[in-house]
């Protein structure tokens, strides 16, 4: 089923995860529409309403969707009906930060293990964690058979870093390093360059405004 889904629509239901969860916490109502979701959202209705069809019918015709039904499903599409431990390679600045925020594990993750390759560093503890050597990453995940990354490392170690997760289970690698990874088929990589997020709003701005535009 996951081959024939478009990327960018299970790209989506995260938002939608996120945006429901927010209406029950904050106990608005019990349910909502396609329509009042995407003026939340600034997505259309009708593309609500398709990514949703993708995985069944969840709504009824005059009362829309239950909204806790609605993100009881989302969690069980998206597999986070269960925790996940994920692995955390590198302890630099984004690592730390990374391994000291507390919104991960509400939201079906837990940081189980930090890496780096800096002597210095090993058995320092971050947001509770022992930094252990890059030279325990391959049998630590093999051993508890982690299968999500988080890399966090430096453009030029991140290559043979991959190389070294293709022997794991890894299937996942969020990517903050800034440099494309090749990696075997079964591995999926989302890759988080602020740069290049910005180089791409640029394109929105008003060029006339600029420092030293001419």
């Amino acid at each position: 089923m996951l081959e024939e889904i478009p990327d960018i629509v299970i790209g989506r239901l995260p938002i939608y995860l996120r945006a429901l969860t927010n209406m029950a916490v904050n106990g608005e109502k019990l349910t909502t529409s396609s329509h009042e979701l995407g003026e939340r959202l600034g997505i259309s209705s009708a593309q609500i309403r398709k990514d949703l069809s993708h995985f069944g019918e969840f709504g009824k015709q005059g009362t829309g969707y239950h909204i806790n039904y609605l993100i009881e499903q989302l969690r069980q599409i998206l597999h986070l009906d269960r925790e996940w431990p994920v692995a955390l390679i590198g302890a630099g600045h984004i690592g730390h930060a990374l391994a000291s925020y507390n919104g991960f594990q509400h939201r079906g993750f837990r940081i189980a293990w930090l890496f780096d390759n800096d002597p210095a560093k090993v058995g320092q503890m971050v947001g509770g964690l022992p930094i252990q050597p890059i030279t325990e990453m391959v049998e630590t995940l093999n051993r508890e058979k982690t299968q999500m990354v988080v890399l966090a490392v430096p453009a030029a170690a991140a290559q043979e870093i991959a190389d070294q997760l293709a022997q794991t289970y890894i299937r996942a690698i969020l990517n903050y390093a800034p440099v494309h990874l090749n990696v075997p088929p079964h591995i999926h990589v989302r890759h988080n360059d602020p740069v290049i997020q910005m180089q791409r709003m640029t394109f929105y701005l008003d060029t006339s405004l600029a420092v030293g535009s001419r």
